[in-house]
């Protein structure tokens, strides 16, 4: 088991769900964590707690993934303590709207391709190249089922997340010949607020996403992350597809009676 104590993680959309999730289970093992998220006031807060809490160093950003100038500045400007990071968890992303693939609104569109995808690509490239030149690090993105099958309504999205799972494949090729992991951890459905932002805020529409179910939780999650990050550094695990026990595939989910 790879000893993380002391190493910096860098995690994107880390101020609620699985983003928060993950910078509390990196931060019980002893890492330093670097969180981002586009409102500094909720992040710092989460940033404070874990601070708190385990007595862990932690530094809070405001950051757009979207904006690859933002990113590259945020990453280039860390001070000298947090520049090598160990570990990056591409987190930020989201889904709105459940429109036909030729109906999705421009917002919804742009919206989803910005994060999801550039976002991802934009964090990656900024930080990468350090790790590249220290032969050290571990590249994580939280994926998604969707990147594996598609369902309807989630056409943008699905191919969103179909082009970060090509994108991470890609990204072992080229790390190769380097120490630099790369995995992925693509989890079906996980209650946060992920619904309520698709729904644009009617709560009432988001659970029942997980109505008479059990979904995944966010820890479940940050677990199947940190696991992947303490592999012995001869082990890279490519990919985790892990849904609950009442989700068997996209849309076939097992609901109870109450």
């Amino acid at each position: 088991m790879l000893n993380l104590t002391n190493q910096i993680v860098f995690i994107t959309g880390a101020s609620s769900g699985i983003g928060r999730s993950c910078a509390r289970s990196f931060a019980q093992m002893g890492a330093h964590v670097i969180l981002t998220a586009r409102g500094l006031d909720r992040v710092e807060k989460v940033a404070t707690d874990i601070r708190s809490e385990f007595g862990v160093k932690t530094l809070a950003l405001q950051l757009d993934v979207t904006n690859r100038e933002a990113v590259f500045s945020a990453v280039s400007s860390l001070p000298e303590e947090w520049s090598k990071i160990s570990v990056l968890v591409n987190n930020a992303g989201k889904a709105l709207g459940l429109d036909k693939g030729y109906a999705t609104k421009l917002e919804h569109l742009e919206g989803m391709l910005e994060t999801n995808v550039k976002g991802v690509i934009h964090v990656t490239s900024a930080i990468a190249p350090g790790m590249v030149a220290r032969d050290k690090g571990h590249i994580i993105q939280i994926g998604s089922a969707a990147g594996h099958w598609v369902y309807p309504g989630g056409t943008v999205y699905c191919a969103s997340k179909h082009a970060v799972k090509a994108f991470n494949e890609g990204l072992k090729m080229d790390m190769h010949g380097t120490r630099v992991r790369v995995s992925s951890v693509d989890p079906g459905l996980v209650e946060t607020e992920f619904s309520i932002v698709r729904f644009e805020g009617d709560t009432e529409r988001a659970d029942a996403v997980y109505a008479n179910m059990t979904p995944l939780t966010p820890e479940d999650v940050a677990d199947a992350v940190t696991w992947c990050a303490t592999r012995p550094p001869h082990v890279n695990i490519s990919e985790i597809l892990m849904m609950c026990t009442d989700q068997s595939h996209a849309t076939l989910v097992n609901r109870r009676p109450n």
